[in-house]
């Protein structure tokens, strides 16, 4: 397992010229890093400031860094999710339940599309795609006329109404066909062992990391685009528009389990 921790001291001078030291008494002079926008910036910054030599290997499950159609560890986090869902549908059509299922991803609902889609699930509130209250609703109720016996509903923690929780006691007040539930998985998304895709990619990723360090590159990001490994430079993978939600995936949720 490779360690991770927030360093608050890497912010300041005194850190970063102590992370340095650190590395001249190792003779390391140069450094891959894992990680999001936070762990970029930090390595941005620091690979600045002392001529430290920096490539960059996405690493989120949110999948929103640009520069890469996927990152590490998005695929294992579906995947899990995915099977989370199969198991509290077997609940919900026994108990004849509506469920609200929060997923993370504050600003990007590439984690809740996917698995709403995959999962077969009723709904699926996202950040990108405005949802009303009164459409989810609507949505739920067609569901009872066809005589479903449960419903789930797909939440991006960081969509307009607030978590799971908040929505489910809006819509509680207007649809009592079910019981209604909410589940929030929370960091059961973030650990596991790694999907197939996941083992190949950070290989892949790790192999072609090293070999731009080997070549001199610097202040580079390794990114999986069209099946081929592309470096894009750290400033466009943090400044350029993250991920774009395919739109093929966007209007299969007008008709997601019907």
């Amino acid at each position: 397992i490779l360690k991770t921790a927030r360093c608050l001291a890497f912010k300041e001078e005194e850190g970063m010229e102590k992370a340095f030291k650190n590395l001249q008494e190792k003779e390391i002079d140069g450094l891959i890093v894992i990680g999001g926008d936070g762990t970029f910036t930090g390595a941005q910054r620091f690979g600045k400031k002392f001529g430290v030599n920096v490539i960059g290997i996405p690493g989120t499950i949110d999948n929103d860094l640009y520069g890469s159609d996927f990152t590490l560890g998005y695929d294992t986090a579906v995947n899990t999710i995915i099977e989370a869902i199969d198991k509290i549908r077997d609940t919900a059509d026994s108990h004849d339940r509506l469920f609200f299922i929060e997923v993370m991803g504050r600003d990007s609902g590439c984690i809740a599309l996917r698995s709403a889609i995959a999962s077969g699930a009723e709904a699926v509130l996202l950040p990108e795609k405005e949802t009303s209250l009164k459409e989810l609703i609507t949505k739920l109720k067609s569901g009872v006329s066809t005589k479903k016996s449960s419903s789930i509903v797909i939440v991006s923690e960081g969509n307009k109404y607030g978590g799971a929780y908040d929505i489910a006691k809006a819509v509680k007040r207007k649809f009592t066909y079910y019981d209604t539930k909410v589940t929030i998985l929370g960091h059961l998304q973030r650990g596991g062992s790694p999907s197939g895709f996941d083992r190949i990619l950070g290989s892949r990723l790790g192999f072609a990391a090293v070999n731009e360090m080997i070549k001199g590159a610097t202040m580079q990001m390794v990114g999986l685009r069209g099946n081929e490994i592309k470096l894009t430079s750290l400033d466009e993978a943090l400044h350029k528009h993250s991920y774009k939600l395919e739109a093929d995936l966007l209007e299969m949720t007008t008709v997601l389990s019907i």
